[in-house]
């Protein structure tokens, strides 16, 4: 249950832009805003987009053709702004930035929830996957330690004082391997339970979808 309360709260944070031009010098220079609006419709980019193509373009200057644009990206938006499309982006995860009409987003919306539905759950897998994956490797890691530091306390010549150290560190990794190993039950409880959750809502909604 933890790690689909993580993998919820991690899919579902907001989106932080980069701080990379949105346009190149070429396709400022170029001028196809008709094709750039397509473009950020067809993406599902919010109207602000603009504003970022005009900031990187001024540079150069030159001013997007907002007509040209708007058109265009109007005609976009009708390609993303569909119910297999709103599934697909969110089964792939996608932020929705609110940029369908009302009455394309009735039939967007739902499908695009029903869709990050299936992304969480199948990204909570993934999640306890990694985990169970990384708890293993650290039992193997200090597994051989272990071994390296018993065949060093078996050598001949140390003294009291260095076999105490040996001794300590054995203690230590003997822990950890421990920790390691409460880690991996862990990680296989949450793997199970996470695989029980992923098929009971992919067998719910999938179906609807053609994802079995």
């Amino acid at each position: 249950m933890k790690v689909l309360i993580a993998v919820a709260v991690a899919v579902t944070g907001v989106v932080l832009l980069s701080g990379c031009a949105t346009m190149s010098e070429d396709q400022c220079l170029v001028g196809d805003w008709g094709g750039q609006g397509w473009r950020d419709g067809v993406a599902g980019h919010q109207i602000s987009r603009l504003d970022d193509h005009a900031k990187a373009c001024a540079k150069y200057g030159v001013a997007p053709n907002m007509s040209a644009y708007m058109a265009s990206r109007e005609d976009g938006l009708r390609t993303y702004c569909t119910w297999e499309n709103g599934f697909r982006q969110g089964r792939q995860g996608s932020s929705y930035g609110g940029v369908c009409a009302p009455a394309e987003e009735r039939d967007f919306l739902p499908a695009y929830e029903d869709g990050r539905r299936i992304y969480v759950v199948q990204q909570a897998v993934s999640s306890a996957e990694s985990a169970l994956n990384s708890a293993i490797s650290r039992i193997d890691d200090r597994e051989d330690k272990l071994d390296a530091k018993e065949r060093e306390l078996r050598q001949d010549g140390l003294t009291d004082e260095q076999r105490e150290r040996i001794r300590d560190r054995i203690r230590e990794v003997r822990g950890e391997i421990r920790d390691a190993r409460r880690d991996a039950r862990q990680a296989e409880d949450d793997l199970r339970h996470a695989e029980v959750e992923a098929r009971l809502v992919i067998g719910m909604i999938g179906g609807r979808y053609g994802v079995w």
